[in-house]
């Protein structure tokens, strides 16, 4: 059949798909009000049997009441958010990575916040833009170092699709001209920098440091209770 899709009935045993189209003149939107049907007519038929692939930036606060919202990723990048019409809804916020299927449920409640542990665990994007860090922390027995920042830290050793994790070796300087120091010491030559939550740009730090050395290093910098720390780690 060739129609205008808010015209044509949903039988009582259809399930409808939408994918909005999510490109306008100007180019790919991120905003509900430019999709395609629009999403007034995309939050009705979610209320019956539907569903709809949106766009993965979409907000907590524009899921309709009822329907479930689950992030995906595929291969660490986050690809869509899927809404899921009201009767086939079982929580309000899911987290899925693919292609493990691995999922954990939004369920609320504060995380414990602690110093960085023997861990961290940097969660997946899905988990991270479902508001499902604090139950991956429970997931692992661990906790977050701060209240505001996506990373997970333990003293036990984790092995989960939800997220990447490193073990802390040290804790380095997080100004610069110590941490150059520490580094030097080290014989650091090659130096991969992570940063969340703290006003460092990794590539033009790297540049800076000047580092020479046989020795290849990992270092993440993020806050800690607020305050900017410095961590060597390697991978698990």
């Amino acid at each position: 059949m060739c129609a205008d899709a808010r015209a044509v009935s949903i039988g009582a045993d259809e399930v409808a798909f939408v994918d909005p189209a999510r490109r306008d003149g100007r180019g790919r939107t991120f905003s509900t009000a430019d999709l395609q049907p629009p999403w007034d007519w995309v939050r009705e038929l979610l209320a019956g049997r539907a569903v709809a692939k949106v766009m993965p930036g979409l907000s907590h606060d524009a899921v309709p009441p009822g329907v479930e919202a689950e992030w995906v990723s595929d291969g660490g990048d986050l690809v869509e958010a899927c809404l899921w019409g009201v009767p086939f809804a079982t929580t309000r916020r899911r987290a899925t990575v693919l292609p493990s299927g691995a999922t954990l449920v939004v369920e609320g409640g504060a995380p414990e916040v602690a110093d960085v542990g023997a861990y961290l665990h940097e969660p997946d994007d899905a988990v991270i833009r479902a508001g499902a860090v604090g139950e991956l922390a429970a997931s692992l027995g661990g906790w977050l170092p701060d209240p505001h920042i996506a990373y997970v830290s333990s003293d036990a050793a984790a092995d989960t699709p939800l997220a990447r994790s490193f073990r802390v070796v040290d804790e380095l300087p997080f100004r610069e001209k110590p941490l150059k120091a520490a580094l030097q010491a080290r014989r650091v030559g090659t130096l991969t920098v992570k940063k969340r939550g703290v006003d460092v740009v990794p590539e033009e730090l790297v540049r800076r440091l000047k580092l020479k050395g046989p020795t290849k290093a990992l270092v993440i910098m993020t806050r800690v209770r607020g305050q900017g720390r410095a961590f060597l780690v390697e991978r698990t």
